[in-house]
């Protein structure tokens, strides 16, 4: 019995690593590729680069505007992230409070954003009717909507699973409703806010039709919409092709990095909760 269980432990795992190798593939081309010159990168394999073209990175950089586009996409998913996050916490720690009817059906009406599809031309009459289209601002608050309603039903779940009993005696030893939520409940939730953050951050950094509706001025175009713009100039490159994916994902690879070990304890501290 417990030499099946091993063998179906060994399989399990082989299976694991296969599924793994074939999902790191295609980032894999992505490196070793853009360390390649023009007549290496043209074939697309997996062959080590030799030598090795640090120069592509270089001219990816000028010649793709990458500053300015980073600069960008930090406003877009910073900006974006702090006020969703915020945002997110305040309503779902009023909605899991103070359940009423009329809050139940606010509540339901925000989750359903999101199964909702996003209706792009009400969308750009809006942000035309209030002058933001085109504008830093105008994105921004275009990313925190469309991020809301799932980081609210993230937070919200592990906001019901908080003792009320806490709120109240912070209440009895004189605490306001703004120091009661900032210093006491806040601290409480640093899991699924920290989880939201980074959820927050990576859907935004990755988004790509939103900002091609709405932003028309090149220079104020993030990271995914210049690595688009660049390959329409340089496709016959892929060296310099994979060298503009590698950089446009490194922020991306390195923010889920540091931030896994969040999501896991916060997902595991909102089930474990109570």
């Amino acid at each position: 019995m417990k030499n099946k269980q091993i063998t179906q432990s060994i399989i399990r795992n082989i299976i694991a690593w296969l599924f793994s190798l074939i999902c790191l593939i295609p980032l894999l081309l992505i490196t070793f590729n853009a360390f390649k010159d023009k007549k290496s990168a043209a074939s697309m394999n997996l062959m080590l680069p030799h030598p090795i073209k640090l120069e592509n990175f270089v001219t990816v950089v000028q010649k793709g505007k990458l500053l300015r586009s980073f600069i960008n996409s930090l406003i877009y998913a910073g900006g974006s992230t702090i006020l969703c996050v915020l945002l997110a916490s305040l309503a779902a720690y009023v909605l899991a409070r103070n359940q009423s009817k009329l809050n139940r059906v606010f509540y339901m009406f925000i989750v359903l954003g999101i199964t909702l599809p996003i209706n792009y031309v009400a969308l750009t009459k809006v942000l035309q009717f209030l002058h933001l289209n085109n504008t830093v601002i105008g994105i921004i608050l275009l990313y925190t909507a469309m991020q809301l309603p799932f980081m609210t039903f993230l937070i919200h779940g592990f906001v019901s699973k908080v003792p009320v009993e806490l709120d109240e005696a912070a209440v009895i030893d004189g605490c306001g409703p703004i120091k009661l939520f900032f210093y006491i409940m806040l601290p409480l939730l640093r899991p699924a806010v920290a989880t939201a953050a980074v959820l927050t951050f990576l859907n935004t950094w990755n988004e790509f039709v939103s900002p091609l509706y709405f932003l028309n001025k090149t220079e104020q175009w993030p990271m995914t919409l210049s690595v688009y713009n660049f390959f329409g100039m340089y496709y016959k490159d892929w060296n310099l092709v994979c060298a503009d994916i590698f950089l446009t994902s490194l922020p991306v690879l390195i923010v889920y990095l540091i931030g896994q070990k969040y999501i896991v304890s916060g997902m595991t501290a909102g089930a474990l909760k109570g």
